[in-house]
């Protein structure tokens, strides 16, 4: 094998050193001198020598050793411009204009100043036979010693190590979650953040000490954990059996060694090892908040050159991970809460002859805290102030993670609790049994959603009927969820899940305030002449059928007025005291028709309602939309019997102002 490679090197070389000088004998016909011939030759035989000699892949002082076409000269453009001009810059040469593929006079100039720094005569700036062998002569071999490649953690690729490395750093971090429990697998326990400098590292062994740091009491590791195991980036690197004592180098230090783990860890990159742990099911003697703490011992690593080196009790002083391992279920809570997409309070449009369904007025969160849960019972109350519940509520579901559980009972719990039912019946609570189908991972939250189906509006209840949903102190004493102990107590149900007020329209219009606004016009010299004005602009929509809104406003309740409205103190109570002025303008949308505005079905009309209100006393008022009536049958007073109230009323009031009377 050696002899077959010595003979076909050698032919290769010869090959290239016919190709090589043939292509000297075409241009030799064009060279001036005999001075510039023996040049080219003289550059190609120290090719050929190089060759010869079994250079590697060769590159040229300052640029790549591709070949570039000769002649070049004045005006000439091209790739082969551009390759000269690269060449040209990174060895040294300053072209101001970079390699723009158009040889000027900046290119003949710098092909000038490379032949004169090469002893390339004449140095005219022309790019000729002569000067390219000139430039390929300056070829240089190059080789790059290897050295093994060492593999990272999986998935991490890998790294040629090089230089000598140090031990830069080596910091401790407390795991994210300190609190782990009996059972809990592969958890994190703590954090070591390792630094090497002046080069890469192997890191070959890694010893990891856990100890117990609660006073009183005999609790050794191999009776708490079964395994402890080393993660970078998500993947295990390595797992050590914990379970026993001989697990470990001594009984005294309590120490794991971990041998064989190939990390890699690149000049000044941290690498982070986690430390996880898989608990026991059942701890001989554990306390509540039983503290830990895990430390490293010793660490034995590799540097390019493949010489070891130990850091023996690496711990800046006390440095460690503290953690704490709770007797099973310690803590465990669910905990209730609004979802971000929460219906906030609206007007629902239903049918007046006809049921309306899948109506969602709730969505909530359960998270379960310190464990994972079985979900088995839920109760969640519905209110519909004014109305019975079951003349507006045909069903409900209660969606939970995407899963869909129809109520059980309607108002009477199957546990052996107290019926909760409302005497009027304007409160009812719907039971779901979820049986374990829902299970709440321990950190995680899954959403909540109460849906019902509406009955029809017509003989049932008002068009302004309100519903809402929630779940709170008195639902939670229903609430049944299991985690490492059997069934939660009321008082690990934490937080509350209550919806806002929606009303239901069937027929008529619905009101949504856009916009308010409201300045003190306060009178130094005659404070009796102080007044607030006051601003609501307010949007109608008309439902089912066209209705007309009258261009009106009146002060105190009205069942006529396009806009009623009342003013309230600091306190929020209404006040009848002070005079106020007040007007209802048409601003957008439907159309004016007399002193009304005529709203077709579905369409919106916008309003402003100013009130000016000079009041008795000095103080904070505000003031509040109260409802608008509206007429069905045609541009004539309404009879007091379409009215739209405007809920929820927090919606409908502008800010407090101080009026110094």
């Amino acid at each position: 094998m050696t002899n077959t490679k010595s003979v076909t090197s050698k032919a290769f070389v010869a090959i290239v050193a016919a190709a090589m000088l043939f292509s000297l004998v075409a241009p030799a016909a064009k060279a001036q001198t005999a001075e510039e011939l023996q040049a080219q030759i003289t550059a190609l035989m120290a090719q050929i020598e190089a060759l010869k000699a079994g250079m590697t892949t060769p590159a040229p002082v300052g640029g790549n050793c591709a070949a570039i076409p000769a002649p070049l000269t004045m005006n000439a453009t091209g790739a082969n411009v551009t390759a000269l001009q690269n060449y040209l810059i990174s060895a040294g040469q300053s072209i101001p204009a970079g390699a723009t593929g158009f040889f000027g006079s900046q290119t003949r100039a710098a092909v000038a100043a490379w032949q004169s720094a090469n002893g390339v005569t004449p140095p005219a700036g022309y790019y000729g036979p002569i000067t390219a062998a000139a430039m390929a002569a300056k070829c240089v071999p190059s080789t790059v010693p290897t050295t093994p490649t060492t593999p990272t953690t999986p998935g991490a690729g890998s790294v040629t190590l090089s230089g000598e490395a140090t031990l830069d750093s080596f910091d401790i971090d407390d795991a994210d979650d300190t609190s782990i429990q009996e059972g809990d697998e592969e958890v994190e326990i703590g954090k070591f953040l390792v630094t090497f400098k002046n080069g890469d590292a192997e890191i070959d062994r890694l010893d990891v000490k856990l100890a117990r740091t609660n006073t009183g009491g005999e609790v050794d590791p191999w009776d708490v954990f079964e395994t402890i195991s080393l993660w970078v980036d998500g993947d295990m690197i390595a797992e050590s059996d914990a379970s026993s004592k001989s697990d470990y180098l001594s009984r005294t230090n309590q120490t794991l060694r971990f041998s064989g783990l190939k990390l890699v860890a690149e000049e000044d990159e941290t690498v982070e090892i986690t430390v996880g742990a898989t608990v026991r099911n059942s701890v001989r003697n554990l306390g509540t908040n039983d503290r830990w703490a895990v430390t490293a011992e010793g660490m034995r690593f590799f540097d390019a050159a493949g010489v070891a080196d130990s850091a023996v009790s690496i711990l800046p002083g006390t440095d460690s991970a503290q953690f704490t391992v709770d007797v099973a279920g310690e803590g465990e809570e669910v905990r209730l809460s609004l979802d971000s997409s929460n219906p906030s309070a609206t007007d629902i449009i239903v049918e007046a002859n006809d049921a309306t369904n899948d109506v969602t007025i709730l969505v909530g969160k359960f998270e379960a805290r310190k464990g994972d849960m079985e979900l088995n019972q839920v109760v969640v109350r519905v209110d519909t102030v004014g109305a019975s519940t079951t003349k507006v509520v045909n069903s409900v579901d209660l969606v939970i993670d995407g899963k869909t559980f129809r109520s059980e009972s309607i108002g009477l719990l199957s546990n052996g609790k107290s019926q909760l039912v409302t005497a009027a019946g304007e409160a009812i609570w719907y039971l779901f049994d979820i049986d374990g189908d829902i299970m709440l991972d321990a950190d995680d939250a899954v959403k909540a959603e109460v849906v019902v189906d509406i009955r029809q509006q017509s003989g049932n209840y008002g068009s302004q009927q309100q519903i809402m949903a929630g779940i709170n102190t008195a639902e939670k004493g229903f609430f049944l969820a299991e985690g490492a102990i059997d069934t939660l107590a009321s008082s690990s149900i934490k937080g509350s899940a209550i919806g806002e007020k929606h009303t239901l329209v069937s027929e008529g219009t619905s009101l949504k305030m856009k916009s308010s606004s409201a300045t003190a016009d306060n009178n130094a010299t005659t404070p009796s002449a102080s007044k607030g004005n006051y601003s609501m602009t307010i949007e109608i929509t008309a439902v089912k059928e066209t209705m007309y809104v009258p261009l009106t406003a009146a002060r105190g309740a009205s069942t006529v007025a396009g806009a009623a409205y009342q003013i309230e103190d600091g306190s929020g109570v209404a006040t009848s005291t002070g005079t106020a002025t007040e007007v209802l303008n048409y601003r957008s949308g439907g159309r004016v028709s007399g002193n009304f505005v005529e709203i077709s079905d579905g369409q919106t009309a916008t309003f402003e309602l100013l009130v000016s209100y000079n009041p008795a006393t000095a103080g904070f008022y505000r003031v509040q939309l109260l409802s608008s009536a509206f007429n069905p049958t045609g541009a004539v007073i309404p009879d007091g019997t379409d009215v739209t109230t405007a809920t929820p009323v927090e919606d409908f009031e502008t800010s407090s102002i101080n009026i110094n009377e």
